[in-house]
């Protein structure tokens, strides 16, 4: 009989938070899952994870123009054509400028230029000491980061399923565009890290508006918990208005800076409060989550 795998994709509304710490801590307690780094702009969960790359394939999306500049015949068709200033006389003088729309391929009267598909990135999946984890690397001036994300899924689902295991981990991309959409797709379960300040209210409120859309279960972790006790209030007071369940407060501590220093996850250090609040996150989500073993 097959294992139902379940989703828990971590989001936050910015950078900064410390969702890919709670990530990986999460990893260091959780056995039987596969990991995903979905914040595929700047995937850095390998830097406290470990892990080498044991798979790696080629991401392509998008178009870009090439010229067979032998045939051109300088009539300066594409050149008036061309509204993003990326081409002249059938070179490309700006390649960061090429939309890929294809224009000038359609209208060249020489048969110059041709599109070809864009190599976007590439995808990786590594063995690390908390198992498999599938991740990315997003080309530079690359926009379409939400279809990276939906691959870097997709593989881990697969080791999932090949390896018989119950959960997918996911550090997924902040904020509430395409590539965290393409994230929190098909989630079982949406973990939101908040701080407590008013920027982070209104990104709250901002994901609950999108899972909601989506039909999502959300809940939230505040971390920095007691760095502003009203704002830790007032989120709490939300929260409870809009039944989305806080799962934990973790409290500001240096070792989340000296473990992002040293490679390495806080709950291999020796802050023992901030290890006791991340293992009562993980009993609250387990509980929301319930894994089939």
């Amino acid at each position: 009989m097959a294992v139902a795998v379940k989703e828990l994709v971590v989001v936050s509304g910015k950078g900064g938070t410390g969702k890919t710490s709670i990530t990986g801590a999460l990893a260091a307690m959780v056995g039987g899952k596969v990991l995903a780094d979905c914040d595929v702009d700047a995937a850095n969960l390998q830097l406290i994870i470990g892990g080498h790359v044991v798979e790696s394939g080629p991401f392509e999306a998008g178009w870009e123009v090439v010229a067979d500049i032998h045939k051109c015949l300088q009539c300066e068709v594409c050149s008036e054509l061309c509204r993003f200033g990326a081409i002249e006389n059938g070179v490309i003088t700006e390649l960061l400028l090429c939309e890929g729309c294809g224009v000038c391929a359609d209208h060249c009267p020489a048969g110059v230029l041709s599109m070809k598909k864009r190599n976007a990135g590439e995808w990786l999946v590594l063995d690390t000491p908390q198992g498999s984890m599938a991740s990315a690397n997003l080309g530079v001036a690359i926009e379409n980061s939400g279809k990276l994300v939906s691959k870097v899924k997709e593989i881990a689902r697969k080791i999932a399923a090949k390896q018989e295991l119950p959960l997918v981990l996911v550090d997924g991309p902040p904020g509430i565009g395409c590539p965290a959409i393409a994230a929190i797709t098909g989630a079982s379960l949406v973990l939101a890290v908040v701080e407590p300040t008013v920027s982070a209210m209104h990104d709250l409120i901002r994901l609950q508006e999108v899972t909601a859309h989506f039909r999502l279960a959300l809940c939230v972790c505040i971390n920095k918990s007691d760095l502003h006790e009203g704002m830790r209030r007032q989120i709490k007071t939300w929260c409870e208005e809009n039944t989305v369940t806080v799962v934990g407060e973790i409290p500001y501590a240096e070792e989340f800076r000296q473990a992002l220093r040293e490679g390495r996850t806080v709950m291999d250090g020796d802050d023992i409060l901030v290890k006791n609040s991340l293992a009562a996150l993980w009993l609250k989500l387990a509980a929301l989550l319930p894994i089939d073993k």
